[in-house]
């Protein structure tokens, strides 16, 4: 209370009037792509909050009118099909039709890609010769692109055409950074653990380097912890041998440090979690790969994280793990990340061994694919939060951004409390559904422990890390529906306000810079597009 709080205020003490405002520790992303949706933010066109095509398209030709001819448009991820009214995809046609001029990029869950006339030149994939890559599908008729980009099991094919795409320059790099920073600050997101990701070459690539600048500038409002992920199959052995010997796991600070090994170990392994299509297979053989990689991991005392979707996946890898365990060793901190499909024996087993397990809400984009593809009866379990629970493990909760889901973490939030898929599906029963407290400990205390930060911060309490968000109404009194638009109206991390809007505006004395270029997204849309 006021009474109890007075002798702590001092002379330089800033006081902040909450009005009785819900307050909540900081949240924490456990699973996302930061460092790469950061140097691209300035870049994207987002639909994560559009319920119409006719909308998103009005996007796209607006974009389009400012944008300087040549210069890309694209959409990178954050959305599904079925939160549109028309439940469907936007047609080749159509993004000829809203933007002659300008290459477009559509890219939707690593399922498929979709490119306007003006991107399939850009590309050269009507050009013979042209690269193609394994596990994707590059759509012809009669030997002419559609426009349309498969995974086929592998998105391999998306990531190599997302990476081809025009960049920014490194000074507008650090811009789009310092401006997603901002948006993510504006849920209420005040940690999160990057799961590193294609397109990017651990350590020295340039997202790498504008992350490291923005630490050692002292412009970084959200704390990172890092992990490596190979990208080149069949060198990821070398890959870890050799950064094991230059990188020390846990090495830098609260802001910005590298936690370990992830989520990509080996592609052999590596299960695409395109619930639309067949289960894929991870290859032949990957079980004697994945054991050479995790005994590095071992030996060098490295935690990881691994992508694992299928619990055929985990009867594989499983006794990888097991082996590794009575030999090298599992460094504490080690977890999974996905289980969408696992069985109570698999996910006994992580417990058994002594790993975590992080959740992420990639299914609430796909729920109705899953469906067709596995029936309603499966989805109710998938993946089996009271289970997972009840194994007494660590549990986190994620959201897979920028590529496959939002950013925005009461979407995740969401999922997790009202089984709500972005459909607008009700998941699941009753009897798999968090309550809306378990759910945001999730996102908060309970997802400290994937940076190895247990008990350092995720609460408001004595001794841990001043992170919190002021909410612009009670998380735990709105609707269903509203709490995918809760927002944060003052956001702290360290003691230091980060953001402020409204009435807090004030309290957040730092400068950010123009959005640049001039004619990014942001600039056409305004910060904080969805909702």
């Amino acid at each position: 209370d006021q009474a109890a709080m007075q002798p702590l205020i001092g002379p330089f003490t800033q006081v902040i009037d909450a009005k009785g405002q819900r307050v909540v520790p900081g949240l924490i992303d456990s699973h996302t792509h930061a460092i790469r949706g950061g140097v691209n933010y300035n870049l994207e066109v987002r639909w994560d909050g559009v319920d119409s095509l006719e909308e998103a398209l009005h996007m796209l030709r607006e974009q389009a009118d400012r944008t300087p001819d040549g210069e890309f448009i694209r959409v990178a991820g954050g959305f599904s099909e079925f939160q549109f009214k028309e439940k469907r995809l936007p047609t080749v046609a159509e993004l000829d039709a809203v933007a002659p001029n300008h290459p477009v990029l559509i890219h939707h869950l690593y399922k498929l890609t979709l490119l306007n006339s003006r991107a399939i030149d850009y590309y050269g994939y009507n050009r013979p010769g042209h690269p193609t890559y394994p596990g994707g599908t590059i759509e012809k008729i009669d030997g002419e692109a559609t426009g349309r980009l498969l995974s086929t099991p592998s998105g391999l094919l998306m990531y190599k055409t997302l990476a081809g795409a025009p960049k920014l320059d490194i000074r507008d790099q650090v811009n789009s950074a310092i401006h997603y920073n901002d948006e993510l600050n504006s849920w209420g997101v005040t940690s999160v653990s990057d799961a590193g990701g294609g397109g990017m070459e651990f350590p020295d690539a340039d997202p790498y380097k504008v992350y490291r600048y923005l630490h050692d500038n002292d412009l970084l409002t959200v704390r990172i912890g890092y992990h490596s992920f190979p990208k080149v199959k069949g060198q990821e052995l070398d890959d870890y041998r050799r950064w094991t010997q230059d990188i020390r796991a846990g090495q830098g600070d609260d802001m910005l440090k590298f936690v370990g090994a992830g989520e990509n170990l080996s592609w052999a392994s590596y299960d695409f979690e395109i619930f639309a299509d067949p289960r894929p297979d991870i290859d032949d053989g990957a079980e004697d790969y994945q054991r050479q990689v995790m005994t590095v991991l071992g030996e060098a005392e490295w935690p990881f994280r691994q992508h694992v979707t299928y619990d055929e996946t985990g009867d594989r890898l499983l006794p990888v793990y097991e082996d590794v365990a009575k030999g090298a060793g599992l460094t504490p901190g080690w977890f999974v990340d996905h289980v969408e499909t696992f069985s109570q024996r698999n996910l006994e087993r992580i417990a058994e061994l002594g790993g975590g397990i992080n959740l992420q809400n990639r299914l609430q984009f796909q729920a109705e694919d899953f469906i067709a593809n596995y029936g309603v009866d499966a989805l109710k379990k998938t993946p089996n939060f009271r289970a997972i629970l009840d194994l007494g493990v660590p549990v986190g909760g994620g959201t897979d951004a920028t590529r496959v889901s939002s950013y925005n973490p009461w979407y995740a939030v969401q999922w997790m409390s009202t089984g709500l898929s972005r459909g607008g599906l009700r998941m699941y029963d009753d009897d798999n559904l968090l309550t809306r407290e378990e759910a945001l400990r999730l996102y908060t205390a309970d997802a400290a422990w994937f940076s190895g930060d247990a008990g350092r911060k995720g609460a408001i309490k004595a001794g841990q890390m001043a992170d919190f968000a002021i909410l612009d109404r009670d998380y735990f009194t709105v609707t269903d529906a509203e709490i995918a638009k809760l927002r944060s109206d003052l956001t702290v991390v360290g003691g230091r306000v980060v953001y402020g809007r409204d009435g807090y505006a004030h309290h957040d004395l730092r400068h950010m810079p123009p959005v640049s270029p001039s004619w990014s997204p942001i600039v056409t849309f305004g910060d904080n597009r969805d909702g």
